[in-house]
């Protein structure tokens, strides 16, 4: 298992995909993930970054 962290401007859910996408670049094996924690980040009274971290579950060659 490993976590990792992607972030979006757009939501939580490109966050998560954008995380994922880059996990399966560089991870073989990967049998599943878990969102452990949501964060996001404000600048002038607006979200300017969402943020999903992740641990993700794969299997050793």
């Amino acid at each position: 298992m490993t976590k990792i962290t992607a972030s979006s401007k757009r939501g939580f859910q490109e966050a998560v995909q954008e995380g994922m996408k880059r996990a399966i670049k560089s991870l073989r094996g990967i049998t599943g993930f878990e969102v452990v924690s949501y964060k996001g980040k404000v600048d002038g009274g607006k979200v300017v970054e969402y943020r999903a971290t992740m641990e993700v579950t794969f299997i050793l060659e």
